[in-house]
């Protein structure tokens, strides 16, 4: 049966931008099932979760939680547990490295840190969110990788900065901001959507899509035409993420009300 199981899901993602990650999930669901425990997966952005959600649900008697190090991480770690445990999962194994360097002299972004942890030959999966400001990043990532970054993480960029372990508990929950649009648009096509949420030309928005800019629900889009719906969240590199929080009726005109909701 959970052979059955891994076949069908590894077939439904087959091809997706899912693939390599349902792969490695239907494995840990598969060794919980033998085990009647728990196993600990790699960080997950939301697409993932909901890869892991689909997972959990789909192999009777198993659960899935997720934890990033602090609330409102998007970055989390899946624990797929079966009921049959009765102890207490050992944890996430989440600890916090902050590189820190003089916000004097430089500025460095999301991506210059990014580049820089993956340039060590670290797997983005080995870690969750980055949290960066003017003169620090707050790295969450797997407590093995924490004395790793901390022995060979020494310039971002050209930027030399030091590292020290910063506990979980200084890390403030995430307050998002957003701003609310009221719009009405032609057709619920992405780029007509992202064209209203991001203030740009339908025209650019077409153009960030072809460029592989923006991701409906955290998948790659392929088209300019392609629908959205109520509750789908696209994400656009360096501008954020729009939320469709409510798709109205038609004006008289035949145009679509739509109420979006803009995070930064």
């Amino acid at each position: 049966m959970a052979s059955e199981q891994k076949e069908k899901l590894i077939r439904f993602y087959k091809g997706t931008e899912g693939e390599e990650t349902v792969v490695r999930l239907v494995d840990l669901a598969e060794a919980v099932m033998r085990s009647r425990k728990f196993r600990l997966g790699e960080f997950l952005d939301p697409y993932g979760q909901e890869i892991a959600e689909t997972v959990a649900a789909n192999y009777d008697g198993i659960r899935v939680d997720f934890n990033g190090g602090y609330q409102g991480a998007e970055r989390a770690r899946a624990m797929l547990i079966h009921e049959d445990f009765a102890g207490t999962p050992s944890g996430f194994d989440i600890a916090c490295v902050k590189a820190s360097w003089n916000g004097q002299f430089a500025r460095l972004s999301h991506r210059d840190v990014l580049g820089s942890i993956m340039s060590l030959g670290v797997d983005r999966n080995r870690f969750g969110d980055l949290l960066v400001t003017n003169d620090s990043v707050r790295i969450l990532c797997d407590r093995k990788m924490a004395d790793y970054l901390l022995d060979n993480l020494t310039r971002i960029g050209s930027v030399g900065v030091s590292c020290e372990l910063s506990p979980l508990e200084d890390i403030a929950p995430k307050e998002e901001r957003f701003k609310e649009i009221r719009a009405t648009v032609a057709s619920l096509r992405i780029d007509s959507i992202a064209a209203s949420g991001f203030g740009s030309s339908r025209s650019r928005a077409a153009a960030d899509i072809a460029a592989e800019k923006v991701k409906l629900n955290w998948q790659p889009v392929k088209s300019a035409s392609q629908s959205v719906k109520q509750g789908d969240v696209i994400s656009m590199r360096g501008r954020g993420r729009l939320e469709v929080e409510e798709v109205r009726g038609q004006t008289k005109k035949g145009r679509t009300v739509v109420i979006l909701k803009r995070y930064f």
